[in-house]
């Protein structure tokens, strides 16, 4: 495409024109698809990688200053989609294996014991202890949820015990920013955590005292 076609394109896609969601994904799709797919190594995630990036385009195109050719700019919103998206799986990989880790400690499998033969029966075990059981596996599933700015330094920091210096390099942020939100992101966590921290210290045993 050259760049009066690409100018067109631009201009048609700020008007909110239909038809250039056509000519985009056309021109720059199959381009989107192999790059994700040279990330994400999945067809299907790479598919949506490339309906998310065309979306992305089409809705930020305003913010297109021009100083780089229009592919140069869709193909880094592809990179960095292609991250996010590595950095999901990872994390739900991580809270997969800690939910694994946690229900093989209480069927007995952890740590060289025997499987046991009867499915764990839960319904036996202590409030507390039910309770920082679901309030492990509930840690897992809410970082997932964070919006990614903050899920990220999380992960990053006490996920995978990067230092600060680390994650911000790694997330390309300042350290302060880095920081800023990952206090931020460990506020979201407490908050919809509150719940199940709430319930912990309404059964926690009482002290008797003579």
């Amino acid at each position: 495409m050259d760049r009066a076609q690409e100018q067109l394109l631009i201009a048609e896609l700020q008007t909110g024109n239909p038809a250039s969601m056509t000519r985009l994904s056309e021109t720059y799709g199959p381009r989107i698809h192999q790059l994700a797919m040279r990330h994400v190594k999945n067809r299907e995630d790479a598919e949506e990688i490339t309906q998310d990036v065309l979306l992305r385009v089409a809705r930020s195109i305003d913010a297109f200053r021009g100083d780089a050719a229009l592919s140069s700019w869709i193909y880094r919103i592809t990179f960095n989609t292609a991250m996010s998206r590595l950095r999901q799986h990872r994390a739900a990989r991580l809270a997969g294996q800690e939910r694994d880790r946690l229900l093989a400690v209480r069927e007995g499998t952890a740590w060289g014991a025997a499987p046991m033969t009867e499915p764990a029966d839960w319904s036996h075990m202590p409030d507390e202890e039910l309770l920082r059981l679901e309030l492990r596996l509930a840690v897992a599933a809410a970082v997932q949820d964070l919006p990614s700015i903050y899920r990220e330094p999380i992960i990053l920091r006490d996920f995978e015990g990067l230092t600060t210096e680390e994650a911000s390099t790694r997330l390309r942020v300042k350290d302060q920013t880095l920081k800023s939100r990952l206090h931020r992101g460990r506020l979201m966590l407490r908050d919809r955590l509150r719940a199940f921290t709430t319930g912990l210290a309404m059964h926690r045993p009482t002290t008797a005292y003579t």
